[in-house]
């Protein structure tokens, strides 16, 4: 494989930078963290046989490492399920998607709690709307309206913080933040 660590560094390392810091409360574990993640990269990059796979296989490693971290020094995960069902990936995904689920979780956390519930229940517990009409006792047209009242506040929250590239699947390949006061991302 051709990559340079060099390449990788230039690329990765402010993402990586947020992408860790989104995730870590305290700065010098996210530091460190950092640092073990390149130490990872570094001894092992020339296992990636697939260089389309590149960007996967680095957030793979960044979410490991992350994880074992907190293993280690025996601290709560900070991360919830809800983080790791945004940010599961395919290889095909971008870094871009991965920061980008990050913002879109302090976004459903800052709904109000009928839009967050509704969002939660349907999109990361696989609850019909049907279902979730059952659970909240409520019609299923109310239970639609929550979804897609949900949908919408979400939609403008990353519209009014973000600019998004997206590609022809659906990815996102680029943002950019349209203002450095965005309280979600």
């Amino acid at each position: 494989m051709s990559t340079c660590i060099n390449c990788v560094w230039e690329e990765f390392s402010l993402p990586l930078k947020r992408f860790i810091k989104n995730r870590v409360d305290n700065e010098q574990d996210a530091e460190d963290i950092f640092q073990e993640i390149f130490l990872k990269i570094h001894k092992n990059i020339d296992r990636v046989m697939n260089e389309d796979k590149i960007h996967a296989w680095i957030y793979r490693v960044a979410r490991n490492t992350i994880t074992d971290y907190y293993k280690r020094n025996h601290d709560k995960l900070e991360i919830t399920d809800l983080s790791e069902d945004l940010e599961s990936t395919t290889d095909e995904e971008s870094s871009a998607n991965i920061e980008i689920a990050s913002c879109l979780k302090v976004m459903v956390d800052s709904l109000p709690e009928t839009y967050k519930q509704a969002i939660l229940l349907t999109e990361f517990q696989a609850m019909t709307q049907k279902e979730l009409s059952k659970e909240l006792g409520i019609s299923i047209s109310g239970a639609k309206s929550r979804v897609q009242r949900a949908r919408k506040m979400l939609k403008d929250m990353l519209f009014a913080c973000c600019q998004l590239e997206i590609d022809s699947r659906g990815n996102i390949i680029d943002y950019k933040h349209k203002s450095s006061e965005c309280k979600y991302c």
